[in-house]
């Protein structure tokens, strides 16, 4: 502090009291301490935002707390655990409503074939809602119709009623899907990959646990009592899940997870990549499609299918619904070794691999006549099958960035989804006509090495934006 003699003698306190700041700032400007004065003050404030700058990225990395990106994947996991678990449980219920009112197969699978076509337009129409108002909103409505159609599914006594209960608005509560895959996709731009393999292994443990158990419950209650409970299940766990989702980490001040700079994030990440429109009028966006549709026409097929035709073997249907649960579980190992695979080696070399093992697989299931050679079939088709779910984000992602990732891979679905209703439906066709699904099954190999051949030309329309 100022002795009473240097206050004296400073001109600043001649008035006898202390200036006001704005009074000493301008006695001072333009004298030499007062510009040593500004360049410390101007060295602190550079040296202040470098070292803000450099804080960013390891609040995003989580390296102080645990980054939030990780609770939209436990989150996501979850959802799809229950969402898909029920979704895969179809085959179970398929024998049990049939012999009930006495369908053929071929009009069962009708019900399927319509979930499908109505989840992948679903899907479209959610993923622009997602990118204009947030998944939070969109996976509660979700909830809620996936919820109501099951538990109204037991109350079906009529086709048309099962086509609606089932076929739409079971369907439309499916179209959380891209929702919650693209909102993780926003959250990571490092280990996007991984995240998105561990996102989907949630599929696979859903239809580990939910066949074997959906068994159960027809077995002891029947299967109107049994959708009740898969209903209930569906309403409350989605819902709740829901409320834990975030947009992207923009929301909470936060960067994707590997991003380096606060100029990677928004706009910044979100900006970089092709609009709806634009990606619509490449002919990379129509061969992923079509990749997808390759691919659905005999994931689904199988699904629906693979215990009717197993138990038309003479195995029993416990053991049935065991290969179905295998086939999820060894989906699991492959959603996760994909998505580390696609980080190192990209999406097109890794759908070739996937691609392969189903062809493989598929061409198995022709000889397979006994319950041991089911569960091989299940191990090397499961794999793939598994793989091939984790690389469609990554995939959307890798050929036209993240801009509007949601609202392009709802598209993506919108169009593959009819491959998804083609390949039960055709089955079912053939069962009818034939007594077997040989020639069904022989039908989805040739698809799947189609489909191997698009994935093979695949190129991304730009790289700037990755």
């Amino acid at each position: 502090m100022l002795s009473f003699s240097a206050k004296a003698e400073n001109p600043l306190y001649a008035t006898g009291r202390p200036p006001l700041p704005c009074q000493a700032r301008d006695k001072l400007r333009g004298s030499d301490s007062y510009a040593v004065g500004s360049d410390i003050i101007g060295f602190v404030e550079r040296t202040r935002g470098v070292l803000l700058d450099n804080q960013l990225p390891s609040k995003a990395e989580g390296k102080s707390k645990l980054f939030y990106g990780y609770v939209m994947v436990i989150a996501a996991f979850l959802a799809f655990t229950v969402m898909f678990g029920t979704q895969y449980s179809f085959g179970v219920f398929f024998k049990p409503v049939l012999n009930e009112f006495g369908w053929t197969r071929a009009m069962t699978s009708g019900a399927y074939a319509l979930y499908i076509v109505m989840h992948g337009v679903g899907n479209m129409l959610a993923g622009r809602l997602t990118d204009r108002f947030g998944p939070r909103l969109v996976v509660t409505g979700c909830g809620i119709l996936l919820g109501l159609g099951y538990l109204l599914m037991s109350r079906v006594d009529a086709l048309w009623q099962f086509y609606v209960f089932y076929g739409v608005l079971a369907s439309l509560g499916m179209s959380s899907y891209v929702p919650l895959m693209s909102t993780v996709a926003r959250w990571f731009t490092r280990r996007r990959g991984l995240m998105t393999g561990i996102v989907v292994s949630g599929i696979g443990v859903g239809t580990i646990i939910m066949p074997p158990v959906a068994n159960r419950l027809i077995s002891n209650y029947n299967w109107r009592p049994s959708y009740i409970i898969v209903g209930a299940l569906a309403l409350v766990t989605v819902i709740i899940i829901a409320q834990f989702l975030k947009r992207d980490p923009a929301t909470m001040g936060l960067l994707p997870y590997g991003a380096s700079s606060p100029k990677e994030n928004s706009p910044h990440l979100e900006s970089r990549g092709l609009s709806a429109r634009e990606a619509l009028r490449t002919p990379q966006f129509w061969l992923v499609s079509f990749v997808y549709f390759a691919f659905l026409f005999s994931e689904h097929g199988i699904l629906v299918h693979i215990v009717p035709h197993a138990t038309d073997m003479g195995i029993s249907t416990a053991s049935a619904a065991g290969v179905l649960s295998l086939i999820g579980a060894v989906g699991i190992a492959g959603r996760v070794s994909i998505g580390i695979a696609c980080d190192r080696i990209g999406s097109k070399k890794s759908l070739a691999i996937v691609f392969v093992l189903m062809t493989v697989g598929l061409l198995w299931l022709q000889a397979a006549r006994e319950l041991w050679s089911l569960y091989l079939f299940a191990v090397v088709y499961g794999f793939g099958y598994g793989a091939s779910i984790a690389l469609e984000s990554m995939t959307v992602a890798e050929m036209f960035g993240t801009k509007a990732h949601g609202a392009i891979m709802g598209v993506v679905v919108s169009v593959s989804s009819f491959g998804g209703a083609s390949g039960p439906l055709l089955a079912g066709q053939i069962y009818d006509l034939n007594g077997s699904y040989f020639i069904a099954f022989l039908v989805y190999g040739v698809v799947t090495v189609i489909g191997l051949a698009l994935a093979l030309v695949l190129r991304p329309p730009i790289r700037n934006y990755q």
